[in-house]
């Protein structure tokens, strides 16, 4: 579990807890898994937990090394694109984020959340051209185009599913810094050519990211020497910083935004003015009410269950959110 108070420089760095999942709390409980929680936001040092049917075992943490120098070609990402004369306007009403901090230099991270604050949907928004783009989840693009739709009315907003037509592409922080205009800043932002390559705004560690018509992926990887890697090495690695890779869905109105991290990721800007679910979240930031957080977990033995509590010293204090490959937890921490 977290401390409280976080700093930009400890982001990186995690630390282990074990933890027994169990449908119920009873002494006599048979454990369905044991899960490790590792906190990319912690600056506190080790906690290990006792399973009720296990001896204890500790857990040395481990910082996550930096992504290896390689393509990671996102099939599973999906590009809308906003365009029009009311485009940045209808943005800023709606996103966590502030849409003045997106330029042809800069890119930023953002949600959208429902009017109670809890999470709905995350996504990059790009500067392109006359509008932006936004990567976002592909099993998320077609309901974020239907609540961008609905939430347009008549405004002077075009939005385009480009699905089909562009692909994103990762590859390492130190690749993207061979480039002669880079600058070592989360978020910032060059063209090749003229397609984006933007480092990830919610943590350079992840590295960077090309948006190109599928046309040019291959030629533009080929030119730029990046060859194509196992994506499960960019899941894990993402995992491991604590930046959900996939499965968004499973998150959606179960936890408040902020309890995704979004702060330490970049994501909410407490400063800008109104928007969708702002009341909620400076309400639990100015008030001091953040009691959980979506943490990384994974499974030591045994099978995770959505849903399933998770406890330590015989004491709840958390859900599995997302079990499969890359598992995550809404953990209370003290």
């Amino acid at each position: 579990t977290p401390s409280s108070t976080c700093s930009s420089a400890c982001s990186a760095r995690s630390r282990s807890s074990e933890l027994s999942c169990s449908p119920s709390p009873t002494s006599t409980r048979t454990v369905a898994a044991r899960a490790r929680v590792a906190s990319p936001w912690s600056c506190s040092p080790t906690r290990t937990a006792r399973s009720a049917s296990s001896p204890s075992e500790t857990s040395s943490p481990k910082s996550p090394t930096r992504a290896p120098p390689r393509s990671y070609i996102l099939d599973d990402r999906a590009i809308l694109y906003l365009n029009g004369e009311d485009t940045k306007e209808f943005l800023q009403n709606l996103i966590s984020n502030d849409i003045n901090k997106v330029s042809e230099t800069n890119t930023c991270f953002a949600s959208l959340l429902s009017p109670q604050g809890k999470f709905l949907y995350e996504f990059i928004i790009i500067k392109h051209k006359s509008g932006y783009l936004i990567d976002c989840e592909k099993s998320q693009a077609d309901e974020l185009y239907k609540q961008l739709s609905i939430y347009k009315l008549r405004s002077k907003v075009e939005i385009l599913n480009l699905s089909n037509e562009f692909v994103v592409a990762a590859f390492s922080h130190e690749k993207f810094l061979t480039f002669d205009e880079a600058q070592d800043v989360s978020g910032f932002t060059l063209k090749y050519r003229e397609d984006p390559i933007f480092l990830d705004p919610r943590n350079k560690q992840l590295g960077a990211r090309l948006i190109i018509n599928l046309e040019k992926l291959y030629l533009s990887l080929k030119k730029l020497d990046l060859h194509d890697a196992n994506l499960s090495e960019y899941y894990s690695f993402s995992h491991k910083l604590g930046i959900v890779p996939k499965d968004l869905n499973k998150l959606q109105n179960k936890l408040f935004g902020i309890e995704c991290n979004y702060e330490e990721l970049n994501g909410i800007d407490f400063k800008k003015g109104c928007y969708v679910g702002q009341e909620n979240t400076a309400r639990i930031k100015l008030k001091n009410k953040l009691s959980k957080r979506l943490l990384p977990i994974s499974a030591i033995d045994g099978k995770l269950t959505e849903g399933e509590s998770i406890y330590y010293n015989e004491n709840e204090i958390g859900k599995v959110l997302i079990e499969k490959e890359y598992p995550f937890a809404l953990i209370k921490y003290w």
